[in-house]
């Protein structure tokens, strides 16, 4: 994960998340790898397709045994990001999505962030 301190953007979330919301951000994996992937992004900006791979690369990493063929993984995902994890993360202020442009900017939210990083390494381990 990030080694360097995140710098506030203009858009930080005002209110910190309740720990029952970050816990049920964090509950799905897929919507978890979404976030390790925006969260190291250098400009907090990320397309769908990226995203779809980054995620795509992660499941055969950490649940090689529930990763389906690929081309039915790609699709399976980007539907899951689009209708289900991005609106989320979205309507908990997480992030914003750019429906014209297939991008997702993400914004930044320190309780969030601590428990995302230990969420990774845990994953790591695994």
């Amino acid at each position: 994960m990030r080694e360097t301190k995140r710098e506030s953007t203009q858009r930080a979330v005002e209110a910190t998340p309740s720990l029952d919301r970050v816990f049920d951000l964090l509950s799905n994996r897929r919507r978890r790898y979404a976030l390790y992937t925006l969260y190291e992004q250098s400009d907090d900006v990320a397309t769908i397709d990226e995203l779809t791979d980054c995620i795509c690369a992660f499941d055969r990493q950490f649940a090689p045994s529930e990763t389906t063929a690929t081309d039915d993984l790609q699709q399976l995902v980007r539907t899951e990001l689009q209708h289900v994890h991005l609106p989320k993360l979205e309507d908990a202020g997480v992030l914003e999505q750019d429906q014209r442009t297939e991008t997702v900017r993400y914004w930044s939210q320190p309780t969030l962030e601590e428990w995302l990083e230990h969420a990774y390494h845990k994953e790591q381990r695994s």
